[in-house]
């Protein structure tokens, strides 16, 4: 059984408080497996960052509004009783680990332990600028803050003394529901990413061909740390990938991908349908889980 998740309407101007509960909602009656958000913080008039790597590619215009990432988690916790909660994912540079232990703790506490924390590094120097960030910093920053975040959710009282991040000893609560804590998803695809997340992380969350993606992780979990279980693998899927550079999936691309994530073993599978051409109106979003759901009923 491969789960597929839907990223939730949270990007762009077709999103507001009704749609997005609508959504929630109508997601989890159909049997959809995981809710997820991501995070961007603000949309620069002029960008020096190579969005998503690649240099010259215009950012979105979806990301001219983006509802806040732990908040709308926290919303889709009250509104619903079984999907995962996501994250895919939150960018470590723009969190210190006390606010963040607290607030995803909430969400978990609030979804009765549906919380799955994902982290990649970004790509938005100028959003980095806004968090007082040296974006050359932003590996060793990852590191160090699911390192501190470890430690917030474990015993109190909890100390922590790195390079960017001290917390003096005290007591950090709530606790997540999940003991030692949530899983830990890694959205990162860079060569020293890979190895951040074999290090580190319980679940893998690559783009790209489920084949190859098969291929990769079954290496990479042969480079675990000794006790830590395999690393799943979460497929994410796009019915249009973001900068519109590339042929549209549309609903049929991506049923068909779905089938082969489960064709090569994916754990799960998250679509995103924010940058798709055929979310023009809060109608659309509201059809989506509908307009997708035989990707859940041929489980």
């Amino acid at each position: 059984m491969t789960p597929v998740g839907l990223s939730v309407p949270q990007l762009g101007p077709h999103v507001d408080r009704a749609v997005l509960k609508d959504f929630c909602q109508s997601a989890e009656a159909l049997g959809y497996g995981g809710l997820w958000v991501q995070e961007h913080l603000f949309f620069p008039y002029e960008v020096a960052s190579a969005y998503a790597g690649h240099k010259g590619r215009p950012v979105p215009e979806q990301y001219r509004s983006v509802l806040g990432a732990t908040q709308t988690m926290a919303a889709m916790a009250a509104w619903t009783e079984r999907p995962v909660i996501g994250s895919s994912i939150l960018v470590a540079g723009y969190h210190r680990p006390v606010e963040l232990a607290q607030s995803l703790a909430t969400v978990d506490l609030l979804s009765d332990g549906r919380l799955v924390a994902g982290f990649s590094v970004g790509w938005s120097d100028e959003e980095h600028a806004q968090m007082d960030v040296d974006p050359r910093t932003r590996g060793r920053r990852c590191d160090e803050l699911i390192d501190a975040l470890e430690a917030c959710w474990g015993p109190d009282p909890v100390e922590f003394h790195g390079q960017f991040f001290s917390i003096p000893r005290s007591d950090v609560d709530p606790k997540p529901v999940r003991s030692p804590r949530p899983p830990l998803l890694s959205g990162m695809l860079s060569p020293r990413g890979i190895e951040r997340t074999i290090a580190k992380f319980d679940i893998w969350n690559p783009v790209g061909d489920p084949a190859q993606n098969r291929e990769l992780v079954d290496e990479m979990n042969t480079r675990r740390p000794r006790g830590r279980d395999p690393l799943q693998v979460y497929q994410r899927l796009f019915l249009e990938r973001p900068g519109g550079e590339d042929e549209p999936n549309g609903v049929d691309g991506v049923l068909r991908m779905v089938d082969r994530s489960r064709e090569h073993r994916m754990d799960a599978v998250i679509i995103d349908a924010s940058f798709w051409r055929g979310i023009d109106s809060p109608a659309a979003w509201a059809r989506l889980p509908e307009l997708l759901k035989d990707c859940v009923e041929a489980e």
